[in-house]
């Protein structure tokens, strides 16, 4: 019986399997003269994560004195480009050339995607615009070129341009909206994509889940959960674990536990993911526990999954656990603490207190701390009013991060907790003979699926006379409870009366007074901020919990904040 090669290799997803059909057919003879079995071999090699054998395989193909033909070169080209084999790469497209098959659509597809991966974009747009006939893939290789060097204005000119778009190009583009930081406009790219007819892969509902996340766009991460049901597609671990993932960013960590409980496969990262997300909502002992559910399943932690648990341990102030953990890691699973696991731990020490301990793992950290595992040590020392520590860590941090605003601010408040406000007048000059701006505040929140913007001092809102209207309001009823505005957070060099206004202008604040006019009473309001909340805006946000009977959720650059009652869930502790 004669083995049929051809469909034997197009069945093999294993290299070692394609070596042993390879080594049979070479030793019988049959590929001295065959370049069609060439060809179905590099096709298969390319096909692989790891094609190596496809370029000794293209050479032996040219040592037997063949010709190569139309499809040698896209499979070669592929297995170039996923090996980022350049030299062998450029190589070929000479010999394409030569041959005049570099013009076929195959062939120039598969160059166009050499060169972009290769980091040659000018290279890879000559061969587009040259091109007599070009499909979506043609396009898509050149956006996703552009993406991976970060020019998403000419990613989205081209997309533009395209004469035919398909799911790969709708995925592309928005993938690299999320990966460049621009999530708006990937959920606005998505609108289009449903508008236009077409159905989102598994990649494209992960990025815009990510968006959603990144936005705290709750309302619309639902929806993008919704479709997933009404339209019948798998929850697959992938999708499971961005869902996760886009619930705890928003705010609805109970909502991602329940996704992860459905969950028939879990991986790793999907345990790692919940456990981030318990961690950031200060659900440190629900955090612990699942860790150890983890192991018990079989899961051997990494790297990652330990910074996640001891997050949880500092956000809920677990010390004696949080020793534990960082000691387990090398003494039961050989893994060897990162800066970010040391930042952990200086972290939970520093705002437990043990600003001594803290400084003393610092010290004796096995590599040099970077900015991360000051600024944890700083900030302990705003809390506990340690001058004396923090201006030993300030000198490092401006030496790491001269530029860095927070750095500065943070010593400031410092010296503001403490009195000395001298001092802080001082940074405050040092900042402006610097010439280190401060970062502007700015916070998200969504109303009937749209995002709206506030940075601090905004006045570009379309209602921001009404939101400062309403912001009277609401200044007026929280001084009924007590509320004086905290005006040594204010490091400008204005009066008094200036520096309540300037509070009064605080991102978070014009956010909260435009979802208090835009929604029924008693609806929750979610707000995502780029900044630490400060310690006025905190306090604000305590007493309209309060004041307005509203449940507030603050997720800020370190921790989600839940206001109900007059009371937050961080007690006071951020």
């Amino acid at each position: 019986m004669r083995l049929d090669y051809p469909r034997l290799v197009s069945r093999c997803t294993h290299r070692k399997q394609l070596n042993q059909i390879q080594a049979v057919l070479t030793s019988s003879g049959r590929l001295l003269s065959s370049v069609f079995l060439h060809n179905v071999l590099l096709r298969a090699h390319s096909r692989t994560p790891s094609p190596i054998p496809s370029i000794p395989l293209y050479t032996q193909l040219l040592r037997f004195g063949l010709r190569p033909d139309t499809h040698t070169f896209p499979s070669l080209l592929k297995s170039c480009s996923l090996l980022l084999a350049l030299p062998q790469g450029l190589s070929a497209h000479a010999h394409a050339l030569r041959l005049g098959l570099d013009s076929h659509l195959f062939a120039t597809n598969a160059l166009i995607h050499f060169y972009s991966v290769a980091g040659d974009l000018a290279s890879a747009r000559r061969l587009l615009d040259a091109s007599p006939e070009t499909d979506p893939v043609s396009y898509n290789s050149m956006i996703s070129g552009y993406v991976r060097a970060g020019d998403l204005d000419r990613a989205r000119m081209l997309f533009e341009e395209m004469p035919e778009r398909d799911t790969v190009t709708w995925c592309a583009i928005i993938s690299g909206c999320v990966q460049g930081g621009r999530s708006k406009e990937a959920l606005a790219f998505f609108s289009r994509m449903q508008i236009d007819g077409f159905e989102p892969n598994d990649m494209t509902l992960v990025s815009v889940l990510s968006a959603c996340a990144h936005l705290g766009a709750l309302e619309q991460g639902k929806w993008v959960h919704g479709y997933m049901r009404s339209n019948g597609i798998k929850i697959s671990v992938f999708l499971g674990t961005s869902l996760i993932d886009m619930y705890a960013k928003c705010g609805q960590v109970e909502l991602g536990l329940k996704v992860f409980e459905e969950m028939r496969e879990k991986n790793l990262l999907t345990y790692t993911t919940m456990i981030k997300g318990l961690a950031m909502h200060g659900q440190g002992l629900e955090a612990l526990r699942l860790f150890s559910h983890m192991e018990t399943s079989g899961f051997v932690p990494d790297d990652v999954a330990f910074i996640g648990v001891l997050c949880a341990c500092t956000h809920a102030g677990l010390v004696d656990q949080g020793r534990e953990i960082l000691d387990s890691m090398s003494r039961r699973y050989g893994i060897k603490p990162k800066l970010e696991h040391y930042g952990c731990m200086v972290d939970l020490l520093s705002r437990n207190g043990l600003l001594d301990e803290a400084r003393d793992l610092v010290e004796s950290m096995p590599m040099e701390p970077d900015a991360l595992v000051w600024g944890a040590l700083m900030a302990g020392c705003k809390v506990h009013r340690n001058v004396e520590l923090a201006e030993h860590a300030v000198k490092h941090l401006i030496q790491l991060e001269p530029d860095s605003s927070g750095v500065y601010v943070l010593l400031a408040n410092v010296y503001a907790s403490s009195g000395r406000h001298d001092d802080a007048r001082k940074v405050r000059l040092l900042m402006k003979k610097r010439q280190v701006e401060k970062t502007p505040g700015c916070s998200l929140v969504e109303i009937g699926g749209r995002i709206h913007q506030f940075l601090v001092g905004d006045i570009a809102h379309p209602r921001i006379k009404d939101i400062l209207l309403k912001w009277d309001e609401i200044e007026s009823r929280i001084r009924l409870e007590g509320y004086v505005p905290d005006k040594k957070t204010v490091l400008l060099n204005i009066d008094e009366e200036e520096k309540e206004d300037a509070l009064a202008r605080h991102s978070e604040k014009l956010a909260i007074a435009f979802v208090l006019l835009s929604t029924k009473e008693g609806m929750p309001i979610r707000v995502v901020k780029n900044l630490r909340v400060c310690s006025d805006c905190h306090q604000v946000t305590k007493l309209i919990s309060k004041v307005y009977n509203r449940e507030i959720v603050v997720r800020d650059r370190t921790r989600f904040h839940l206001f109900k009652g007059g009371s937050c869930s961080c007690n006071d502790y951020w």
